[in-house]
């Protein structure tokens, strides 16, 4: 089986930056910065996706590159004889699937929104009604099904059509749309009477800060956050490694992804933070930020209707360019291990993750009273499987995996890493990502569950 290859190096970095660029970026990056004391925040998280997420994403790539396969027979094609390496195939690819149980039903909630906004249904509302407007939603199975069956649909209708003809082509489009868009509300939020102070807190570090919140506290959020913004750890980001060719060194090529997907987490706050301070907002708000306090923002603006309309295109988008990068790694499962048509993987797959879906869309109503961890519902569940499991786990296979002599090795993976024109993997880290990198991603799995109890 021949395998495709992306049409243009922008398309890889698009598409890897699409995957990586989600609803962390656009929705939990702005009100954990708000929660966390702004500016100072900020700075740590930066240096926290240099030394966490870089070289992971680095190694992530060189597998899929090395492999020329998803994360299905990466690693079947590159472990040393006799090892089991491969066993973590069947991790990652339950990572896939659980990822989309949850987030196609987020990516439903854009549409619905989208929608409201568009047609004012949110026009003349206090706080209170926009708050009962989602809950409202969330207790209607029946909507939030048709709402997963159509955005399924249509990121699979997309990926029916091949790497370049349906992934790239559209991922490119979507991905420059978003920045065009997130620029334009970004000028417009700034240029509020009154963003001047929601600046301030977003761009003038002030250290105190960290100490009210905190530090400890600041520096795990702050890990956390450059941790899961990249999606790495399931091999969602190693399959478009495998996608290109050998003319470029993959470090040059992951600090494009990581600088991308910063850019669109730094614009979305200045979207959001002058927005907030205009109107008198707690931009710490949590996961209410989106769909209670912004609809009230929108609301007491000029023109609300519109930039409201257009904040949740871009959050559709954030949504739909992981969806559709997933759903490649899904699709391409199929091929691999049963030598099946991309037609027939997509079918096969389409069904099964609208099944897959249900549950979570009942978790919110008849099957709320379900809680398998304290205070938690289905969704945030199945959250908790992928973001504090299997994203660390899997970014530990990997590390190790690329360091060990007894996994592929230091020497290989730096060859693949380093092969091609652009910027080096640097030989120095050797020890930094064999003994402490690893030491530092244990301790975020370690720590996600000191919180959850």
């Amino acid at each position: 089986m021949n395998r495709e290859r992306f049409g243009s190096r922008l398309g890889f970095i698009l598409i890897s930056a699409g995957c990586a660029i989600g609803l962390g970026n656009v929705w939990r990056f702005p009100y954990i910065t708000g929660q966390y004391g702004g500016a100072a925040f900020v700075l740590i998280y930066l240096f926290f996706l240099l030394i966490l997420g870089l070289p992971i994403m680095v190694m992530e790539f060189s597998v899929g590159r090395a492999s020329q396969s998803s994360v299905a027979l990466s690693f079947d094609k590159l472990e040393p004889k006799g090892t089991k390496w491969h066993w973590y195939k069947y991790f990652g690819m339950a990572g896939n699937y659980l990822l989309m149980m949850f987030y196609t039903t987020i990516g439903g909630w854009m549409i619905l929104y989208f929608y409201k906004m568009a047609t004012g249904q949110f026009e003349g509302m206090d706080v209170s009604g926009i708050e009962a407007a989602f809950t409202d939603m969330t207790k209607q199975p029946l909507l939030m099904f048709v709402l997963i069956v159509a955005v399924v649909a249509l990121c699979f209708a997309i990926c029916s059509r091949g790497l370049q003809k349906g992934v790239e082509k559209i991922t490119k489009v979507m991905m420059l749309l978003l920045l065009g868009l997130m620029i334009v509300l970004a000028i417009r939020s700034v240029t509020l009477e009154g963003a001047m102070e929601g600046l301030r807190f977003y761009l003038l570090p002030d250290f105190n800060k960290l100490w009210e919140a905190g530090i400890f506290e600041v520096v795990y959020a702050a890990m956390g956050q450059s941790f899961f913004t990249l999606s790495l750890g399931i091999g969602a980001i190693a399959i478009f490694g495998s996608y290109i060719d050998k003319q470029r060194s993959l470090t040059g090529e992951a600090i494009c992804v990581t600088v991308l997907d910063t850019c669109v987490a730094l614009i979305a706050g200045l979207i959001i933070f002058p927005a907030c301070f205009a109107f008198g907002v707690n931009p710490g708000q949590g996961p209410s930020l989106i769909f209670v306090t912004l609809p009230n923002i929108f609301n007491a603006m000029v023109g609300g209707r519109i930039w409201g309309a257009l904040f949740f295109v871009c959050m559709f988008f954030a949504a739909a360019s992981t969806i559709i990068a997933v759903f490649e790694n899904i699709i391409t499962f199929a091929m691999e291990l049963t030598g099946c048509s991309r037609k027939k993987s997509v079918i096969i797959n389409l069904i099964a993750i609208i099944v897959l879906s249900i549950p979570c869309i009942l978790g919110f109503n008849l099957l709320s009273g379900v809680q398998l961890l304290p205070g938690k519902n289905i969704m945030d569940i199945e959250d908790f499987l992928v973001s504090n499991n299997l994203l660390p786990l899997g970014s530990l296979v990997y590390l190790v995996f690329c360091t060990s002599k007894f996994g592929w090795g230091w020497k290989n993976f730096t060859n693949e890493a380093n092969a091609g024109q652009g910027v080096k993997f640097p030989a120095w880290t050797r020890i930094y990502v064999t003994f402490i990198l690893p030491l530092i991603v244990l301790f975020i799995f370690v720590q996600g569950y000191i919180a959850l109890f």
